[in-house]
């Protein structure tokens, strides 16, 4: 029943005149039920507005889910109690290459396999979760049916209804794919150089440490090899840092073509690098391996348009011999390094003990070395440059020296490479050029000076400003001073070359290459670089006049090479007769050596100069010979149908002193019979007693002889 029901009752009672009783509970009645209308208007507005209030939060939360799934950030899933799919978002099925519908029914450990194991959980994976019907967090897990690696967090809870029944899983999950690469990426960073690629120092030194601890209890095998880049600041200095990085990056690819599996090549930082090579190695085979190195590494580089060629030099030490630990591996490696790069460059040494005491006296020459630039401790020497035209001397070379106040004179062969290591050179450069532009301004006006220019000094864009600075010093003609440059320079064939020639050439001076044929040896730089003056090497010169010897056919080119572009050449080294008679004919313009002269000091010059002026008189051997070893052993000599037995005190490649033969004639002809199958026709030079000196009619290998078998003489 109803207010209406009521209103129509209490109507009939005041019609027909009911009693107020009656009226007046009809009336309460009515008054009731208006009040529970009301009420029950108001609960059934207010329901209706917490309808509406929860669809409104069931849209936004469903608009905030679906806007969370399509950022990638994060989806959802659900499985009934047998552990199949009944709800996955569709971003992951995007992400698997599949349609949201495909995947439903279908068991969730289908499309994740396990992943790294979580800490805390031990062995527990998705499947021990599922099947013991317990929640996990943040559970890492690999998608098994992406094209390509995909990483994922999940989350889940079990679900059950009211009445306690398991009705499976819901849970949510978080892409960690670009989380792991750049993971990834930062351990790369902290395991590789960024530059080449290369394992960098920290994973070097793990993977020295691991090798040498591979065996408990008993020390590793492996060896170590340290390589350092020679003239590598030469390319830096002239053609740029980016230059530098780029070679820095070829060398890089060469390292790993030429050692390949055989072991890890690291880059040490700067222009040094490592190579880890695991096991046991045979000496020989690192040494090959070595070479291979040190001839790949060689080879032209193109950087930015321009020929660049550099060199390497590696030290080795090898475990356990070496030592035990990676601290010790690669101190002693160092040690070879720097003994390798003190043998001249380009070469490789294996550790020993007595390199320590080579490490530290190093290190003093190089402290006594800056000391005695400091102190004037340095001076210089002048070998004569004579003309084989007026037999005069029309120069001199100024040739650095230094004499050790404890350890006396010091060879420029061991004290300049420590100047160019310390970066000394450069501040020694400036003091000789400065000095021998000094003593030269007081010679005669025809005399001029050589001044030797390294590699770096030619490479420093104000050395023009340094040469002109001591030319203006001394007030010395530019014409009488003579600058000699190696063919290193051309090492980095670029137009910071061609314009530092360019600039010394503006200042009038004379520019000689020196050393000629001995290292980057190019007919294309003497095409373009302003010579006047090439410098055969000494070692084209010492021996050249023995018989048999093809230096003079080299010593020939280069004269002809250097007149065709009008140069004038000096030959270095001469010290017999024999040799300058023949420098003289093949064409030689200019000569310098022992026979001529030693270094002097600049009072000798003077003096010389006061007594006799240019004029100088020849000092020396008549003839050169070959160096002569000792070998003791019994020949036979056939002379005439007659079988002689003489002994063999020592020979040369063109001759020897036998013993056993009284008072041959000189020139008396001989068959000699060295080795079995191995005769050679002489000439009796000279004899005294039982002794006679024989002269070989062509020359012999004398490393073939000793190991040849003997003869039935023997």
């Amino acid at each position: 029943m109803g207010i209406g029901y009521f209103l129509g009752l209490l109507l009939v009672a005041v019609t027909e005149h009911a009693g107020v009783t009656h009226i007046g509970m009809l009336l309460c009645c009515v008054i009731v039920m208006a009040v529970a209308t009301v009420r029950q208007a108001t609960v059934d507005r207010d329901c209706a507005i917490e309808r509406h209030r929860q669809d409104l939060r069931a849209q936004r939360s469903d608009r905030l889910l679906l806007e969370h799934e399509r950022t990638g950030r994060g989806w959802f899933w659900e499985t009934d109690r047998h552990g199949c799919l009944t709800y996955i978002s569709d971003t992951l099925a995007q992400t698997l290459d599949a349609r949201e519908g495909a995947l439903i029914g279908r068991p969730m450990t289908e499309i994740i396999r396990p992943g790294d194991r979580q800490q805390g959980d031990g062995e527990r994976t998705l499947g021990f979760h599922l099947s013991a019907r317990t929640g996990f967090s943040d559970l890492s897990v690999c998608a098994a049916m992406a094209k390509e690696e995909r990483w994922w967090s999940i989350s889940g809870q079990p679900v059950f209804n009211e009445y306690g029944q398991f009705h499976g899983f819901r849970g949510s999950g978080t892409d960690l794919t670009e989380m792991r690469r750049s993971q990834a990426e930062v351990t790369r960073l902290a395991q590789f150089d960024s530059l080449t690629g290369l394992a960098n120092r920290i994973q070097m030194l793990s993977s020295l440490e691991q090798a040498v601890t591979e065996r408990p209890g008993r020390p590793g095998d492996c060896a170590l090899m340290m390589l350092d880049l020679d003239r590598f600041k030469l390319v830096n200095d002239t053609l740029g840092h980016p230059a530098g990085d780029a070679l820095l990056r070829q060398v890089s690819q060469r390292l790993k073509r030429t050692v390949g599996d055989k072991g890890l090549v690291g880059r040490q930082g700067g222009d040094e690098f490592k190579i880890l090579l695991p096991g046991h190695h045979d000496r020989d085979a690192l040494a090959l391996l070595a070479q291979t190195i040190i001839n790949a590494v060689a080879q032209p580089y193109s950087i930015e348009g321009n020929a660049v060629v550099i060199g390497v030099s590696i030290g080795i030490s090898c475990a356990p011999q070496d030592g035990v630990t990676a601290d010790a591996l690669i101190r002693n490696a160092d040690l070879a390094l720097y003994a390798a790069k003190g043998d001249g460059r380009g070469r490789h040494r294996f550790y020993s003990s007595e390199m320590h005491a080579d490490a530290e006296d190093r290190r003093r020459l190089e402290q006594d070395l800056r000391h005695a630039l400091a102190s004037d401790g340095l001076h210089l020497a002048y070998q004569p440059v004579v003309s084989l035209r007026t037999d005069q001397i029309t120069g001199y070379e100024a040739l650095l020296r230094w004499t050790h106040p404890v350890r006396g004179p010091i060879s420029p062969a061991l004290f300049i490479p420590i100047a160019e290591d310390s970066g000394m050179i450069s501040q020694i450069g400036e003091w000789v050029i400065h000095t021998a532009c000094r003593d030269a301004a007081q010679w005669d006006d025809g005399i001029r000076v050589a001044v030797n220019v390294s590699p770096t000094q030619f490479a420093n864009i104000g050395f023009p400003s340094t040469v002109m600075n001591a030319l203006a010093a001394s007030q010395l003609a530019p014409e009488r001073l003579e600058l000699e440059i190696t063919e290193n320079v051309f090492l980095n064939d670029d137009d910071g070359t061609d314009a530092m020639f360019a600039r010394l050439k503006a200042l009038g001076v004379r520019l000689a290459l020196d050393d000629f044929g001995t290292g980057y040896s190019s007919l294309g730089y003497l095409k373009k670089a302003p010579f006047d003056k090439i410098k055969i090497d000494q070692s084209f010169v010492r021996g050249a006049a023995i018989k048999g010897s093809r230096n003079s056919a080299i010593i020939k080119a280069i004269v002809s090479l250097a007149e065709a572009l009008g140069m004038d050449t000096t030959a270095e080294g001469a010290e017999t007769q024999d040799e300058l008679a023949l420098i003289r004919q093949l064409g030689c313009s200019h000569v310098q050596g022992y026979i001529y002269g030693r270094p002097m000091p600049f009072v000798d010059v003077m003096a010389s100069h006061d007594t006799h002026g240019a004029n100088v008189a020849m000092d020396g051997f008549k003839s050169s010979r070959p160096s002569r070893k000792t070998m003791l052993r019994t020949v036979a000599i056939h002379h005439q149908g007659h079988v002689y037995t003489g002994r063999v005190r020592n020979i040369s490649a063109t001759g020897a002193l036998i013993e056993g033969l009284w008072n041959v004639p000189s020139g008396t002809l001989f068959a000699i019979e060295l080795a079995e199958g191995q005769s050679v026709n002489a000439t009796a030079k000279w004899s005294k007693g039982d002794r006679m000196g024989v002269e070989f009619a062509g020359m012999i290998d004398l490393s073939a002889l000793r190991n040849a078998p003997k003869t039935l003489a023997s």
